[in-house]
């Protein structure tokens, strides 16, 4: 995942040192040596990431990012502190500045770039889920929810094999209002999770009977705690093992011992960002459900397409980043409706939309453009990846056969794929890339369905 950082810091060698580690994973790296050259360069180029030095002249680091978190326009780009700084009030004061972490000086380089991947692939999510509110709200279909977002009494699962230590945590967080539940087992995890719903969840990597890194793996394979915040606890020693989990999905970390003041400002973090979520998802999805979606198949309709696209197109074409469209129609889909009814139609329609949308990002969009004919606009997808989601969603809808009725009556069905990536320079037009696609498609159908093809395949 390429993104644009930028590097604040009035020492020359500390900005090379860090531009290279940067640039070696092929990330576009610009640089600022004071504070207010930092905030001429966000607005200009509004980078997808800053790390910022604390220690700066004429003005420090804590008031760049005060400054940054309150204009709308610059909010909601993550920032990681980096300074000489290790008392635990300063590590505070710039997560209460608005900072997302605090890295002290030497850099760990396993943490530095885990925390990186971990703080960009948030902003991807978040930067799509108000891109389609603000495409939604186009529609004036009803009033977007403006009130301030809470940080304060979050319904917390702490999961710690430890007694001890749950029993302080625990007694810290009832003392700051908020309602923990605890428990000691992975299995106990998933029960809490069916009987209520949470906030947070809190995991220690230090379990005894357990693996964190395996429940944080999980809860990030399913719907339902796709997108729950989970912050780490462990030791300084477990950097690595702290990195594995913001790569798995983590959201944050806390190391032993804990400080109280840091423990609350991190939990007020996650709390505001996952309330806003939740507001941005119910927003988007209220004016959504009026007016946008097939009523038949839950996904988009092809006005909802007509209106989001051009803006993705847009920034793409302003990033440079990667955006890709899949074109596919089920095969043969006269005939099951001549044979089998329409029913058994609206059936199979439904059941190929289920096994798409599962099998997709969360940011990813299934679009229904008419009859068994389907699309799925993929931003920050490159041309192969592109082609390998074609051939994953191809077998999930032909590998298994769809159920008709309670009787058991079933068929097999299949679809046919094109596949289309936005391409830089000569794309005009999202229409462009649509047409691609679909002319890929018709090869695909053409040359004996139930394949996927790309555009610069015959």
């Amino acid at each position: 995942m390429s993104a644009r950082i930028l590097i604040v810091d009035d020492t020359p060698l500390n900005l090379k040192l860090l531009s290279a580690k940067l640039a070696k994973d092929y990330y576009i790296v610009s640089s600022a040596a004071s504070g207010p050259e930092a905030l001429e360069l966000v607005k200009r180029d509004m980078p997808d990431l800053i790390l910022l030095d604390v220690m700066m002249p004429e003005m420090d680091g804590f008031e760049v990012c005060s400054r940054l978190k309150a204009d709308s326009a610059t909010q909601h780009i993550p920032i990681v502190m980096v300074t000489a700084l290790s008392d635990v009030k300063d590590r505070v004061r710039g997560l209460e500045c608005g900072a997302d972490d605090f890295l002290t000086k030497p850099i760990n380089d396993i943490a530095l770039m885990a925390r990186v991947r971990s703080l960009l692939r948030l902003k991807m999510i978040m930067d799509e889920w108000r891109l389609r509110e603000t495409t939604a709200s186009q529609f004036a279909l009803c009033p977007a929810q403006e009130e301030p977002i809470s940080d304060q009494g979050g319904t917390i699962l702490l999961v710690d094999d430890s007694a001890y230590n749950a029993d302080i945590l625990g007694k810290h967080l009832t003392t700051g209002g908020h309602t923990v539940t605890h428990v000691q087992t992975i299995e106990a995890v998933t029960l809490a999770l069916s009987e209520q719903a949470f906030d947070l969840v809190m995991v220690s990597l230090n379990l005894t009977n357990g693996d964190g890194l395996y429940l944080c793996a999980q809860l990030r394979a399913q719907e339902a705690t796709r997108t729950l915040p989970i912050l780490l606890i462990a030791g300084e020693e477990d950097i690595a093992q702290i990195a594995r989990g913001l790569d798995l999905g983590a959201n944050d970390y806390l190391l032993r011992p804990l400080e109280k003041e840091e423990l609350f400002t991190r939990l007020r973090t996650q709390l505001r960002q996952k309330r806003h979520y939740d507001r941005l998802h119910k927003n988007y999805e209220t004016s959504l459900t009026l007016a946008l979606v097939d009523p038949l198949t839950g996904a988009y309709n092809r006005r909802y397409l007509d209106m989001h696209l051009p803006t993705l197109f847009a920034r793409a074409q302003a990033t440079r980043h990667a955006l890709s469209i899949l074109s596919f129609d089920i095969d043969h889909f006269k005939v099951v409706n001549d044979t089998k009814g329409h029913k058994a139609g609206d059936i199979t329609l439904k059941e190929v939309v289920n096994r798409v949308v599962v099998s997709l990002r969360p940011f990813d969009l299934v679009v229904r453009m008419g009859g068994e004919e389907f699309a799925v606009i993929m931003p920050e997808t490159e041309y192969k990846t592109a082609l390998s989601v074609g051939e994953r969603l191809r077998e999930a809808i032909a590998q298994t056969p769809v159920i008709l009725d309670e009787t058991g009556d079933s068929l097999m069905i299949s679809a046919s794929f094109g596949v289309a990536t936005f391409n830089h320079e000569s794309d005009k037009t999202p229409a462009s890339i649509l047409d691609r696609a679909d002319a890929a498609l018709y090869r695909a159908k053409e040359t004996g369905r139930n394949k996927v093809v790309g555009e610069d395949q015959g």
